[in-house]
């Protein structure tokens, strides 16, 4: 009697050790791709329960049997995975073992302001575009990343980052900002202490050198006419700055727009001087040119058709060359052909 339930036992034993096994090996899995997320704190029948839901697993009693011999149950790192159907247990176990966890890959070109950094951000963060851009906007959160301020627009530096799908945002905006901070060296701080400027001007300064240069070579001469203005106490009439305070770009900038906003501190037709702060994230690039003007005496430039600049040291030369160039602007436009 006794030695028929230990057969029994051993039989069953068997059985179900075979049952994991074959439903373990699976394959590649078929079908597209399910996330699942794995909080953190989640036991593993938690972890269990969502992969047999997303019919990810089948069998999740033999599931946890297999993760309980291969020694796994207390090892799967939290984030935000991504399986087939019919993966095999081995693969599964060893992607959530290994941290193996999607990605969100951030982009951010020299030049953007936080109005299209947001959306970026959101989508790795998994929050609302309009939440990221009201916390990003808020001069709190600047004094909690010791950014320069006012706000965080300017400190976000551009660069490629990759985040884990579902990263916190304050891990983000730390990550960006001590970025930014590891670029402003100290001899770019005693660069601008010799020029009389802070690092925020310095940074406002570079924002609006980079909106302007569509080639980069001519951002020194650009932060050269602002420069110059500077130091005459001219108004820099810098038009990124009119767009920016619009909170929409114009196709093209009218004196009505410079109106709209008249009564704006980033209204560069109207104040005096640089704006608050930065209107977008300059690179290294416009940084420096801010800090190391080219040595000319312009005060004006002008937009070719192809992105470069007439450079113009007087009122009447400013105005020859941007009508010089509508000339040629009007004498390139087709015809009707009547």
């Amino acid at each position: 009697m006794i030695m028929r339930r230990r057969v029994a036992h051993a039989a069953r034993a068997l059985l179900v050790s075979s049952a994991v096994f074959f439903a373990a090996c699976g394959g590649a899995g078929e079908g597209e791709p399910v996330r699942v997320n794995v909080p953190v704190g989640a036991s593993f029948n938690q972890i269990a329960d969502s992969l047999a839901a997303k019919n990810i697993i089948g069998n999740k009693l033999f599931f946890k049997i297999y993760a309980r011999v291969k020694g796994a149950t207390s090892s799967v790192k939290p984030g935000t995975y991504a399986f087939k159907r019919g993966t095999s247990w081995g693969t599964v176990l060893g992607d959530m073992k290994d941290g193996k966890v999607l990605t969100a890959r951030i982009v951010i070109p020299e030049g953007w302001d936080l109005r299209g950094i947001a959306p970026r951000i959101a989508e790795a963060t998994g929050l609302n575009a309009d939440s990221v851009l009201a916390i990003i906007s808020d001069p709190a959160t600047a004094e909690r990343f010791n950014a320069p301020g006012p706000t965080l627009e300017g400190y976000l530096y551009p660069a490629t980052y990759t985040y884990p799908l579902g990263v916190a945002l304050d891990t983000i905006l730390n990550n960006m900002v001590a970025t930014y901070r590891s670029n402003w060296t100290p001899a770019r701080q005693a660069r601008a202490d010799s020029i009389g400027l802070s690092e925020r001007e310095v940074v406002a300064l570079a924002s609006i050198v980079e909106k302007e240069a569509r080639r980069r070579e001519e951002m020194p001469t650009i932060s050269a006419v602002y420069h110059n203005r500077l130091k005459k106490g001219y108004r820099l009439e810098a038009d990124p700055t009119v767009q920016y305070a619009l909170g929409e770009h114009q196709a093209r900038l009218m004196y009505s727009h410079i109106d709209n906003v008249a009564g704006n501190p980033y209204n560069t037709y109207r104040i005096v001087g640089l704006p608050p702060g930065p209107i977008a994230s300059p690179s290294t690039l416009g940084i420096d040119a801010a800090l190391r003007p080219a040595d000319v005496d312009f005060l004006f430039f002008v937009a070719r058709a192809d992105g470069t600049h007439v450079f113009t040291r007087t009122l009447d030369e400013h105005n020859n060359a941007k009508n010089a160039i509508r000339r040629a602007r009007e004498a390139a436009a087709p015809t009707s052909g009547r």
